[in-house]
This record gives C-alpha cells, sequence and structure tokens, in this order.
C-alpha cells in the first residue's frame, strides 16, 4: 500500500515534467516560429485593415468568405495569430525558467573539478615536462592567461595545481538575452495585438457598429473608453475643425475610440508635381488639452509624426473636407425644361423631385485634379481638370455612381463633357460623351435633346419632310407623321435598342430586316431635320447646308442621345462653380507594447552578439610534480567556432612553448 501511495503520489510530478520539458522543447519554439513567420509574410504581403468592400472586388464573394473566416484582412489581431503569440511567450518562458540556473552557473563556472584524461584527450592538447619549479609554472600559465584575455581561478590539490581559464562567459547571458528578448517581443505584440478587445468582444462588452452614422449617434457599445490599452484609428478633419475621437476598423464594421485631447487641424498644405500628381503634404496641428497652458502646436508630415502623452499622430492621407459645390441641372427629358442651380457640400446627401419620382443625390467626393496618359508624345501626364462623385437614389433604394468632369475634355479632335456611371464598385465606369457646342458649353445639346422631347417641334418638322413614295405600313400622311414623331420619341427615350426592340415587337420576322433600314433611314432623317430647327433657332445659317464641324456634332449628339436610356439619372448635373476645402487624413495609434518591443530588439541584437562573436572558450593548466620537475599540462576547449578556437589555441600553445622553453 504504501509503495502504491507512493507511485500515485509522484504521477503529477511526471506529468508537470512531462509538460515542462514539452513546453521548453526545441521543435515546438521552432514551429511556433515557422508558424509566426508565414503569419508575418501574409500580413505583409495582403494590405491590412481595408474596407471589406475591396476585398470582395480583389478575391470574389467565395474566397472573401474563406478569407475572412480564416482572419486574413487583419492578421496581427486574429484569434490564432494572438494564440501562436501566447504559445510563444509561454514556451520561451518555460526555457528559460529550465535552462536559466544552468546557464547562469556555468557563466561562472571554471570546471575546476577537471580530470587530466579529460585534458590529455582533448583533440587541443599539449604536455611539456619541465625542469622548473611548479610555482614557476604556475605563474607563466596565470600570466599567458592574462594575456590572452582569460580569466582564470587557481585550485590547489594534493598533488596537482590546476589553473583553469574562461573567456566570453557572456555567451550564455547571449542565450538567455534571445530568449527574454522573444518574450518581451511577443508580450509587446499580445498588448498591442487587440488580445483584450477580443477577449471584451467575446463576453459582449463591444459590438462593431456597421451603419455609416455620425459619431456622435454611434451606441455605447460601440464607443472604446479612454482606458483601451492599445489600439491604431484613423479620422479625416477638415482645415479648421477639431476632433476627438478616431474610428478604428474592426472586422466588418468600426468602432469609436475616445481621445483624452481634442486635435485641430489648423491647415493643410499639398504639393504637386508639373504633373499635377501630389507631391507632399502636411498638416499645422493644434492639440486642446486642459492639462495644458496653451495649446500645442506642430507640423506633421509623412514620416514625420506629432508624439503627445503616449499617443502617435501620423499624417496618413487627405481627402476632401466637405467642398462647397454648386451645380447646374440639365433635364434628360421632357420638354423646355430650363437647367436650375442647386448647391451641396461634398458628404451632404440631397433629396430630390424630378419628374414627380422621388431621388436623394449623394454626394461623395470632389476632385480637383484628375491626371491621366496624355495622347501628346512630348507630355506623359495630362490634367482633366476638377470632377465631382455621387449617387443617384431611386425611391427604391437602387444606386447608379456618377463621376461628372467639369471641364471639357478632348477626344478625337473635338471636345466632350464626360459623365462616367457604373451600377457597383466592382464595375468600370461607362461614359457618356456629352458634345460641346461653338461657345463651349452644352446649351446646343440640351436644346437638341429637348426638341426630340417636343411633341409640336416633332410635328411641324415631319409636315415638312416629304415620305408619301416610302413603303411605311400606311400611306396615310397623319399616320406616317405620327408614326415619325413616335420613332423620333422612342429614340429620344431609349436610343436604338429601344427602336429595334419596338420593331421585334411589332413586325413579322420575314419583315424585320427591311422595316429596320427604313426606320433607321426615316430616323437618320428626321433627326437631321429637328438638328437644322435648333440651328435655325440659333440663327446659323443653313441655306448651303452645315459645316463639317457642326455636322460632327450632330453625329455625337445624336449618339449620346442614343446612350441615354442606359444613364440612369434622370438629369445631368454639371458643376459650375465650387469652393474647395480640404481634409487631413490622421493616424492616431497608442501602443503601449513597443516600450517592451524596443528593448526586446536590442537584446536580440546584444543576444546574438554575444552568441556568435563572444562564444565561450576555455583553457586549463595541469601542473604535476615529477622527479625531474613538473609535467605541464595546456588544454583548450569552445563549443562554438572550432575552427577559428584550434587557430587561436596554437597561438597560444607557441606562446607557452617559447615561454616554458626559453
Amino acid at each position: 500500500m504504501n509503495n502504491q501511495s507512493s507511485s500515485i503520489e509522484r504521477t503529477p510530478l511526471k506529468t508537470s515534467a512531462l509538460l515542462l520539458k514539452f513546453l521548453g522543447s526545441m521543435n515546438l519554439a521552432i514551429t511556433l516560429l515557422v508558424a509566426l513567420s508565414v503569419s508575418s509574410i501574409i500580413g505583409t504581403v495582403l494590405q491590412q485593415n481595408q474596407p471589406y468592400t475591396d476585398y470582395i472586388i480583389k478575391f470574389g464573394p467565395f474566397w472573401f468568405e474563406v478569407f475572412k473566416q480564416i482572419g486574413l484582412y487583419d492578421v496581427y489581431s486574429s484569434s490564432w495569430f494572438l494564440f501562436i503569440l501566447f504559445f510563444l511567450v509561454l514556451s520561451t518562458s518555460t526555457c528559460i525558467y529550465r535552462n536559466a540556473p544552468n546557464m547562469l552557473r556555468e557563466m561562472r563556472e571554471y570546471r575546476q573539478t577537471i580530470q587530466l584524461k579529460t585534458l590529455e584527450n582533448y583533440s587541443n592538447s599539449h604536455t611539456w615536462e619541465l625542469s622548473q619549479s611548479t610555482t614557476d609554472a604556475k605563474h607563466v600559465a596565470e600570466s599567458l592567461f592574462k594575456h590572452n584575455g582569460f580569466s582564470s581561478r587557481l585550485k590547489e590539490g594534493d598533488s596537482n595545481t590546476l589553473v583553469a581559464g574562461m573567456k566570453g562567459g557572456g555567451s550564455r547571458l547571449g542565450y538567455l538575452l534571445t530568449h527574454l528578448a522573444i518574450v518581451f517581443i511577443c508580450i509587446g505584440g499580445l498588448i498591442d495585438g487587440n488580445a483584450i478587445l477580443k477577449a471584451r468582444e467575446m463576453l459582449g462588452q463591444i459590438v462593431p457598429e456597421t451603419r455609416n452614422i455620425p459619431a456622435s449617434e454611434v451606441p455605447k457599445i460601440s464607443h472604446l473608453g479612454l482606458n483601451n490599452l492599445s489600439f491604431r484609428g484613423s479620422v479625416s478633419v477638415p482645415e479648421g475643425s477639431r476632433t476627438d475621437v478616431l474610428f478604428i476598423n474592426y472586422k466588418d464594421g468600426y468602432l469609436v475610440q475616445g481621445l483624452p485631447f481634442s486635435v485641430e487641424v489648423k491647415d493643410f498644405r499639398i504639393e504637386h508635381y508639373d504633373s499635377g500628381q501630389p507631391k507632399s503634404f502636411e498638416s499645422d496641428l493644434l492639440i486642446h488639452d486642459d492639462r495644458l497652458e496653451k495649446p500645442l502646436e506642430q507640423t506633421i508630415s509623412v514620416n514625420y509624426p506629432l508624439i503627445y502623452d503616449g499617443y502617435s499622430i501620423y499624417q496618413a492621407s487627405f481627402s476632401d473636407g466637405g467642398s462647397e459645390l454648386e451645380f447646374l441641372t440639365w433635364p434628360l427629358k421632357g420638354v423646355n425644361e430650363e437647367s436650375k442651380k442647386i448647391k451641396i457640400r461634398v458628404g451632404d446627401d440631397l433629396p430630390m423631385t424630378l419628374f414627380n419620382e422621388s431621388w436623394i443625390l449623394e454626394m461623395s467626393n470632389f476632385r480637383l485634379f484628375n491626371i491621366n496618359p496624355s495622347d501628346d508624345p512630348s507630355k506623359k501626364f495630362k490634367n482633366d481638370g476638377p470632377s465631382v462623385q455621387f449617387k443617384m437614389r431611386n425611391k427604391t433604394g437602387e444606386a447608379k455612381e456618377f463621376v461628372n468632369y467639369m471641364v471639357p475634355v478632348e477626344r478625337d479632335g473635338a471636345y466632350y463633357y464626360l459623365s462616367g456611371v457604373r451600377s457597383s464598385p466592382a464595375e468600370e465606369f461607362r461614359y457618356l460623351y456629352i458634345p460641346m457646342d461653338d461657345a463651349g458649353s452644352i446649351n446646343r445639346f440640351m436644346k437638341y435633346l429637348h426638341a426630340l422631347n417636343d411633341k409640336e417641334v416633332l410635328q411641324k418638322i415631319a409636315a415638312k419632310q416629304n415620305f408619301s413614295g416610302s413603303s411605311l405600313p400606311s400611306n396615310d400622311a397623319a399616320k406616317l407623321n405620327e408614326a415619325m414623331i413616335r420613332l423620333a420619341g422612342l429614340f429620344a427615350e431609349n436610343g436604338m435598342e429601344g427602336v429595334i426592340k419596338q420593331v421585334e415587337e411589332s413586325v413579322p420576322q420575314d419583315k424585320r430586316e427591311e422595316v429596320t433600314e427604313l426606320y433607321v433611314r426615316v430616323l437618320q432623317q428626321m433627326l437631321g431635320a429637328v438638328y437644322v430647327e435648333v440651328l435655325m433657332d440659333e440663327g446659323v445659317d443653313v441655306s448651303l447646308g452645315v459645316d463639317e464641324g457642326k455636322a460632327a456634332f450632330f453625329d455625337a449628339a445624336s449618339a449620346a442621345i442614343g446612350a441615354i436610356g442606359r444613364y440612369g439619372s434622370p438629369v445631368y448635373f454639371q458643376l459650375s462653380s465650387f469652393v474647395h476645402k480640404q481634409a487631413s487624413g490622421l493616424q492616431i495609434a497608442k501602443a503601449p507594447g513597443k516600450n517592451l518591443v524596443y528593448p526586446g530588439c536590442a537584446m536580440l541584437i546584444l543576444g546574438v552578439f554575444l552568441m556568435f562573436y563572444a562564444p565561450q572558450q576555455r583553457l586549463w593548466v595541469w601542473l604535476e610534480p615529477t622527479d625531474d620537475g613538473v609535467k605541464f599540462v595546456l588544454a583548450g576547449h569552445a563549443i562554438r567556432n572550432k575552427m577559428d578556437f584550434e587557430q587561436q589555441y596554437e597561438k597560444i600553445q607557441a606562446q607557452f612553448d617559447r615561454v616554458l622553453t626559453s
């Protein structure tokens, strides 16, 4: 019974010993370091903490969801990455616990219990038979040890004297420093890796906000207090404004982080290259804090942050700060609809009622410069001027995104007002080219478009046309005119696609080709007649026809009208004036873990240096009296860099040989 009890009591000790051995094993440490390295490569190659829409566009819905579940979009804060760090800390700490006492003891241990047989079996060993006294030989050994940088200890035995020397005792300290460095760096990574944030989320204390709402409306459960140890977030601050919060991208939403002070952007400046591309940008910041007698003022730029009270404020980007925009709204359907002026700021939404339908204009961005490749061989880039980006959302919530340029853009020798449209960010913009008239405006185009929507104008023009000899379905003049008017209206509303669709729905298949050709011929004549009527209203003399420029305008205008059916907005927004306001994109970080990471890096460098460039080396001199004098045995040993030590030993042996035999 007693033996069995002893066995049962020792079992937990054996289990704990096995656990310590496993945690402190080299294989586990290497496995964790490899996993950490692979994870870091992924986090470096794949840009982190971007909006989820960017990843959906890049990888597609399936792989986006797979990578999201794995946590690749925020590798350094993912649960599995933090688990690797934690386990590496545990493993390395166990290794230190198990081996540090022996290493520290070995640093001070001169191995004075070594035996003569062991010394003689070393490859670096030599024996002299001397006639000097033991005292003289001992003095030589101590002097040459000191001369070669070896500290020594003397041990007197019953029948022998041992002089033990050691150099590079700090090599073992290098092992301890490298292991401690790993612990420090990993703990710093855990502190700055949002481990506490994830724990709070698991406990239901925080929930990321996914709606695009002002910070003041974000619920408290999505707010982080001033006691949050570590974070990195961003905020866009317009010139002349201040903020005491920032936003942390978290999973598919964001969290609002409070600051114990407010940051004001006093002024934002940006320099451009000749091409118009950004060259450099900087912000004049004011830090408002009740603890300060007066606001702290400092200019920041890229790579030159403001450090205040443990917070690092970086110049990260720039954006529009709520520019004031004025538009002319040109109706794309209806009769004699005049343009109206509207004013809106970037970032605002404007409800509108257009043709008895509800719309919302969502102004998202203004760009002062648009740099594109130049068609001129002498210039690499060209600046296409200001543009605005916005969405038009209908009553069902469906939206199309638009980008409109303020100044005309040249294309094949002609100038056009460009308006791009797309249904989702995954698509490329498709452009509507509205030709510029002789006065540099779009007035002629709009008059032409409205004339095609004006039934009275079309009736007057149709009456002037002679189609009596045509083979339309009816030879009745009134019906013929009505068909022409419907055809022109159909084109103005839905383009050629609408005309072809009408033919497919109303004409037998065996006659569709013939009727389509006839419709196109009649439509071209009708469009030309309407265009001539517009020119005559402008006072243009068309008695001798139209010149080449006006003919080209007719072709471009007709092509643009044919595309309006796919445009997606009932009006065209022409930017007429603006007051540009910029915003500074700031990134604010609090990373107390760096106070451990930086010393850890220094310890790692020092530890590696001690291990590789200050290896531990040992020398022994065994002195044993003989009948003729003294037996002198010199031996040396090193764990690392044995070839270098062998060369050094040969030099030391030669020194001993010269002194002892002289």
